[in-house]
């Protein structure tokens, strides 16, 4: 099952008239997300996706159902889309409680499921009482939107998009306008909204810790034009697309198993194809499958083992690719086993080192920048490395 996107549309009331044209096939599970800087035409997208804004040419499909084909002339309108929207803002109903705001879902579907002369089987149904517990928001039913925190009228609007029993959920920047505690408990519920509903999500956002946090699939929008899509390990792991995140945020994202706990440090050890990594403690049980985005800004290089260092990473590799970036910089690819870890250092620091393709490293990384943050619990095991480098090393 794909959600296949194809079409173009011409933004004249924008800043800065621009021509979006836009082609992507994603699965219909998981959370895609649309990455990009803010003017890029994310928002857009999904607005086109859920029949807010008409394109001007194309064809828009989720798994066999049609909603827009120019050639064919079909344009199903947004209530008959079956698809649940969460914006920036929440959008709530402010003067009804939180209870009306959630009813409100579920008349939606109500209505939709009576337009098609059906009934949805109980199993597939998702019920008021399972949202309410999921979200948390059995204290706050009786409760006005003016009397919510940011973080409670967020998991109110999550809530209510369940309810009207969507094919497909759209989320557009649903943390931006949330302070960093808020942020971090939203993003909590939506991560378990996306492992026990299993509805297909497609998330908007400019956050690169979000998306390295909450995606399986990535597409990321430049200039109204798609410049790269897959899944979010190749896609964040490939060099060709450091520049699409900026020097910054640029890094590697590593699939991981929780392997041990040391209660004594408070201690988390993760194995990975090629090796381990020690992380502030993890409050997951071993054996849990968890995604770990290292920055290449957080990467160091020596040419030999210390035992005299504070970093408690010290990975053993040998340079796969040396890439030169814009001012002093240059990307260091480095293989550790059959996996690969990027630093970004100066060329200075690399010609001082003599590194070359081909010579033994170490990548050195401290674990208190692998915190709750760049780390999360993924539903899948941890996928085969891509061997998108050699990892021969020479003696």
């Amino acid at each position: 099952m794909t959600i296949t996107i194809a079409f173009e549309k011409r933004l004249t009331a924008a800043a800065h008239p621009f021509d979006l044209d836009v082609r992507f096939t994603t699965p219909a599970r998981g959370v895609t997300a649309l990455f990009g800087k803010s003017g890029a035409g994310k928002t857009t997208i999904i607005n086109t996706i859920a029949g807010l804004v008409k394109p001007d040419a194309g064809r828009i499909t989720i798994d066999a159902q049609v909603f827009f084909d120019a050639e064919e002339g079909i344009d199903l309108p947004v209530h008959a889309r079956g698809i649940g929207y969460v914006f920036q803002d929440g959008r709530l109903f402010p003067h009804r409680s939180v209870e009306a705001n959630l009813r409100y879902g579920e008349r939606r579907a109500n209505k939709r499921w009576a337009n098609k002369r059906r009934v949805e089987p109980r199993a597939h149904r998702i019920t008021f009482v399972a949202v309410v517990e999921m979200l948390g928001l059995g204290t706050l039913l009786t409760r006005r939107p003016h009397h919510l925190s940011g973080g409670e009228k967020q998991r109110v609007a999550l809530g209510r998009a369940l309810l009207s029993q969507p094919r497909l959920l759209l989320m557009d920047e649903p943390l931006a306008a949330l302070d960093a505690p808020r942020k971090a408990e939203v993003m909590t519920y939506i991560e378990r909204l996306r492992d026990d509903f299993r509805i297909p999500i497609l998330y908007v956002s400019h956050a690169l810790d979000e998306v390295a946090r909450l995606a399986d699939h990535l597409v990321v929008i430049a200039d109204g034009k798609v410049a790269a899509s897959g899944d979010l390990l190749s896609v964040m792991s490939a060099s060709e697309h450091a520049p699409l995140f900026g020097r910054a945020e640029t890094g590697t994202v590593l699939d991981c198993v929780v392997a041990s706990h040391d209660a004594r440090y408070d201690l988390t050890t993760l194995a990975f194809p090629g090796g381990q990594l020690r992380v502030p403690q993890v409050t997951l049980p071993p054996g849990t499958h968890v995604r770990a985005r290292l920055r290449a800004r957080d990467v160091s290089l020596s040419l030999t083992l210390h035992d005299d260092v504070s970093l408690s990473n010290q990975l053993a590799g040998c340079v796969a690719t040396m890439v030169p970036r814009p001012g002093p910089y240059m990307e260091i690819v480095v293989a550790v086993g059959p996996s690969t870890v990027r630093a970004l250092i100066t060329r200075e620091s690399c010609d001082r080192l003599a590194l070359v393709v081909g010579k033994p490293v170490w990548a050195m990384i401290k674990s208190v920048s692998l915190d709750h943050r760049n780390i999360a619990a993924t539903t899948v095991a941890p996928l085969a490395p891509a061997g998108l480098v050699s990892t021969e090393c020479s003696a």
